[in-house]
């Protein structure tokens, strides 16, 4: 079930921005790496939901079958219970279906996301969620979590990733999938290593490739073990 929160618990600018149907001239992807706060982000993937699907598409958007590609290899069953953050318009939940995952639940932060999500029916579930916030979800509830083109500046910073690994079983795995400019800029790799170095997680799988080439953009996937 979907749990959507009401209009009135956004800030005014968002809500009267959806409500005039504000539209950018340029496509909104031009406009993901320009944003600087979680109420431009917000208002952005809010607008943006109608016509996600098909402009992410048309450059080739790598990321979600590479992520399930390497979550699969590792997983030792299909039957584990996934929980998809940032699971937007449901791309993410489609190519972990098309890799043989059953049980998958997701979260967004935008209601508009959701919705779209829903229509792919491949969630069990699906409810709002500030990633960068305590997530309302009992710690060891979930045997992995997928987290793909959700760490960006002004998306989920990287210190959500204790918060996601919170909520993996001892032995479960993280997938997460992010593009080259946010790896780079904000040392996700050395803060990776620096979390298997504590002793918190095993380092199984780090590969770049493509994030969207059809936009000239490479990425990363990232596969870590919670000990």
């Amino acid at each position: 079930m979907i749990q959507l929160l009401p209009s009135t618990n956004y800030p005014i600018s968002i809500v009267l921005m959806l409500e005039v149907g504000e539209m950018p001239e340029e496509k909104f992807l031009n406009q993901t790496y320009r944003l600087e706060t979680q109420e431009e982000t917000l208002a952005h993937y809010e607008a943006w939901a109608e016509t996600y699907d098909e402009e992410i598409t048309e450059n080739d958007y790598a990321q979600p079958k590479r992520c399930a590609t390497a979550l699969a290899q590792y997983s030792t069953s299909k039957e584990v219970d996934v929980l998809d953050i940032g699971c937007g318009s449901g791309l993410s939940g489609l190519a972990l279906s098309d890799s043989g995952f059953k049980n998958i639940d997701g979260c967004d932060f935008s209601p508009a996301m959701l919705e779209k999500a829903k229509n792919t029916n491949v969630y069990r579930q699906l409810f709002l969620a500030d990633i960068n916030e305590e997530l309302d979800i009992e710690a060891e509830t979930y045997d992995a979590v997928s987290a793909v083109g959700v760490l960006a500046f002004a998306h989920i910073r990287t210190e959500a990733l204790r918060q996601m690994l919170r909520v993996i079983k001892s032995k479960g795995l993280l997938v997460i999938g992010l593009n080259e400019h946010y790896w780079d800029g904000d040392s996700v790799g050395d803060k990776i290593r620096a979390l298997s170095e504590e002793g918190d997680i095993e380092l199984l799988f780090e590969e770049y490739g493509d994030h969207l080439p059809g936009a000239d953009i490479g990425g990363w996937v990232a596969v870590l073990r919670k000990k």
